[in-house]
């Protein structure tokens, strides 16, 4: 009978991929079924059940996971010659449960409809745009660490603690909801991730766990960072899988909070893509508009540039090359250089 309903889990693969393919071709029926209904209830759930504590209950979870399923492989190393297709069986039993809990929980966000459509913005956008919109993040942004230092050289430092940035986060997105309102963000849910040091050294900020809807931030990023971190990986939660999209909420979810600190990380954040995109361009025009920009913003950047450096290794790019193409097989041609969409999504915002 066990051999039986582990055969029927493996051979769920099947239905479950093709399911998974329908609805990569049905973003309507993914936007307005389950991004903008069941998720929703999924999502408070677990973020009722889990929000309060300490800890990343995920995180535990990873950790135990990847135990026992080292403990497992060892135990049944034998197999994998002497009784190979019940090895399998059981394996693409165990994938089948992931799978669906991936999907159900969270994954099925990567086929909604693209952010530009549900907010009615262009997805393309000229250079002169681009400039356009750069110029007004470079002003914004100027003023706001002017305002914060007294000086223009002198690099803005958070006053907050780690803690406390997760706290008062959720206050853009409380300003936010007036514009939009399907970004309400409650309960909170989010927490400095249990594997900061490995996550350092695979090159990431943070990440969402996709089974229990907790947020994870790297605990060791500068602190400038991390309103706009904690910012973007709550757009996770609100059903954002898109990194890009992601991105562009967050940076939003900064820039209307009522904190001088998250207004100025949220512009600056927002004007360093537009910047890349520039630079990308043209070159000459980049080096014409970095000189407008105040001395202290530069070292702001310095500093989180600095600190990636700092933890280059040579197993970064493998991370890096497989989150690339996880991203890939979930509706992100580009992989990682799909990052590059929010700069549409900010000039077109910031035009309209």
């Amino acid at each position: 009978m066990l051999k039986n309903k582990k055969l029927l889990l493996a051979v769920s693969l099947i239905p479950q991929y093709l399911l998974v393919l329908w609805a990569s071709k049905n973003p309507v029926f993914i936007e307005n079924f389950y991004s903008n209904g069941l998720y929703i209830y999924i999502a408070k759930v677990f973020r009722f059940v889990l929000g309060w504590l300490p800890f990343s209950f995920g995180d535990l979870v990873y950790g135990l996971g990847i135990l026992y399923a080292l403990r497992w492989c060892y135990k049944n190393r034998k197999r994998i010659i002497n009784d190979t297709k019940n090895w399998v069986i059981d394996v693409a039993a165990a994938c089948a449960l992931l799978y669906f809990a991936f999907h159900m929980f969270w994954g099925l966000n990567y086929y909604r409809l693209p952010l530009h459509v549900n907010l009615h913005l262009n997805a393309d956008y000229t250079t002169e745009q681009l400039v356009s919109v750069t110029k007004k993040l470079i002003k914004k942004s100027n003023a706001l660490q002017l305002e914060i230092t007294k000086s223009d050289t002198v690099k803005v430092e958070m006053p907050y603690s780690k803690h406390a940035i997760f706290k008062m986060t959720p206050n853009g997105y409380n300003n936010l909801k007036a514009v939009f309102p399907h970004l309400e963000y409650y309960p909170k849910s989010i927490k400095k991730s249990l594997f900061s040091y490995p996550l350092t050294y695979m090159g990431f900020s943070g990440y969402l766990n996709p089974l229990t809807n907790e947020a994870q931030v790297d605990g060791l990023i500068p602190t400038i960072k991390f309103p706009t971190t904690s910012a973007h990986e709550m757009a996770h939660q609100l059903g954002y899988a898109a990194e890009n999209e992601a991105n562009f909420i967050g940076c939003l979810a900064s820039i209307y909070n009522d904190d001088v600190y998250f207004k100025y990380c949220g512009y600056a954040f927002g004007l360093r893509y537009c910047l890349n995109e520039i630079y990308k361009r043209d070159e000459a025009l980049f080096n014409d508009i970095i000189k407008t920009i105040n001395k202290g913003i530069l070292k702001h950047y310095e500093e989180v540039r600095l600190f990636w450096e700092a933890h280059e290794n040579p197993v970064e790019p493998f991370f890096k090359y497989f989150y690339s193409g996880y991203l890939k097989a979930n509706n992100q041609s580009k992989g990682m250089q799909s990052y590059s969409y929010v700069v549409a999504l900010l000039v077109n915002y910031f035009n309209a």
